[in-house]
């Protein structure tokens, strides 16, 4: 035992895992630069929840990256491709994009050129879900399947890390240039969006650097019909051949399992602002503490479903999502609390981490490993484009309706996924033994 924990350890000084630690920050950096963070700024900036809450719909960009996952799969970029490889060449291409659409980002005015500002916001998350998409492929290929598991943890370990860089880190710069003014101070978000932009350089640093194999896979070695069939048709042939009828209760509980903490998740910022939390206060309980509890959580939820499978801990995830969103509205009747603002944070966020692990282990479960990349990426991407959709509405519901009737209807939203739930595990036994 104790020989294989240190021959673990001695994985970490492979420079493939090194370098997937860089790139997973890299990955990690632009998410809430473009969501969370960016929603805190606009209200700071006395934006309209209705309009904040529209701006969330870039984030579609996450859920239909399949769409051109192909693209990015086989073809070959002029002169990159041919001096770093397919992989290496589409990772430096999105990262020098997300470091220019994220410095412009900052230094749009968000009154004055709203329009502009959504452009911006868009052509970052473009750009990071293509970043993405190559950054998987790279991972799946650069090492045996031994290693996967480690290749996960570095990635997740970076990717977490750069979350925190972009919540706290963005709104502890902008506190810090702000200084004793009070409201909105663009040139403090102009000056930390432009340091985000130049942390996009280190992910550039750790693409250069990483090593890739070989590989002689293009466009221009099937004709464009069968690469069609391979990249678009079989992935879903495959998927209602081995289920069936019972794939559309499958795709509906896929398509609903997030609904409460994504719709909800939308309004968070602009709800921390209106309750008059600081950025200071933000940054520390949210977006430092709340991560950390959300990997609490996640590393509890994989060994709930080791011990208890997936079926009832999916349950369980949806009960406590249900319970975190109940914990907002409770914050929401009480005001300014810092001390309830973390008790309410600590369930909100490992109960996601829970439900993410669950949900997780639930799509693996479905995937044909002959299609694994593009089912799982299919699969993934439909978990987002109904919560996403539904959350860009969010903003003109508390508008009407106020936070607290916000939350609790959230809250219910959990209901029929845990009808769904039973459903699918009713009509799929014995289908799939995982399941």
């Amino acid at each position: 035992m104790l020989y294989k924990r240190l021959r673990d350890m001695a994985f970490w000084k492979r420079p493939c895992v090194r370098s997937m630690l860089i790139l997973g920050f890299s990955s990690g950096l632009p998410l809430l630069l473009v969501l969370g963070t960016l929603s805190f700024r606009l209200r700071e900036a006395g934006l309209d929840r209705g309009r904040i809450a529209h701006v969330s719909w870039v984030a579609l960009a996450y859920g239909l990256k399949w769409v051109w996952a192909p693209l990015v799969d086989r073809v070959r970029l002029p002169w990159l491709t041919e001096r770093l490889g397919r992989r290496r060449a589409w990772l430096l291409l999105s990262q020098v994009a997300l470091a220019l659409s994220l410095w412009q980002l900052g230094q749009v005015n968000p009154v004055r050129d709203f329009a502009w500002m959504v452009v911006c916001a868009g052509l970052t998350a473009f750009a990071s879900a293509t970043q993405d998409i190559a950054l998987d492929a790279w991972r799946i290929e650069a090492v045996e399947a031994s290693l996967q598991g480690i290749m996960a943890a570095a990635y997740q370990a970076g990717y977490r890390f750069g979350m925190i860089v972009a919540g706290a880190g963005v709104l502890g710069l902008t506190a810090h240039w702000a200084g004793a003014a009070t409201g909105y101070v663009p040139q403090a978000w102009q000056k930390a969006y432009t340091v985000m932009a130049v942390l996009m350089l280190v992910g550039m640093l750790a693409t250069l650097m990483a090593v890739e194999k070989p590989s002689s896979v293009g466009l221009l070695h099937e004709t464009p019909l069968r690469w069609l069939k391979s990249a678009f048709v079989a992935p879903f042939v495959d998927f209602f051949r081995r289920y069936h009828r019972q794939a559309l209760w499958i795709l509906m509980l896929v398509a609903l399992y997030r609904i409460a903490d994504v719709v909800k998740d939308v309004m968070s910022n602009p709800f921390y602002v209106d309750m008059g939390y600081s950025k200071t206060e933000v940054a520390m309980v949210s977006k430092v503490y709340g991560v950390m509890m959300g990997l609490a959580g996640a590393a509890t939820g994989g060994v709930l479903v080791a011990r208890f499978g997936i079926m009832r801990i999916l349950v369980v995830g949806t009960v406590l999502t249900s319970c975190g969103n109940l914990a907002f509205l409770w914050l929401s009747e009480g005001g300014h609390n810092v001390p309830h603002l973390v008790m309410a944070i600590s369930a909100d966020y490992f109960a996601g981490g829970i439900a993410s692990s669950a949900f997780v282990a639930y799509l693996s479960s479905l995937i044909n490993v002959t299609y694994s990349a593009s089912q799982y990426a299919l699969l993934s991407s439909a978990m987002l484009l109904l919560p996403k959709f539904l959350a860009g509405f969010s903003g003109d519901f508390v508008n009407h309706y106020g936070y607290a009737r916000f939350f609790l209807v959230t809250a219910v939203m959990g209901i029929p996924v845990l009808l769904l739930i039973g459903v699918v595990a009713r009509v799929c036994r014995g289908v799939r033994s995982k399941v």
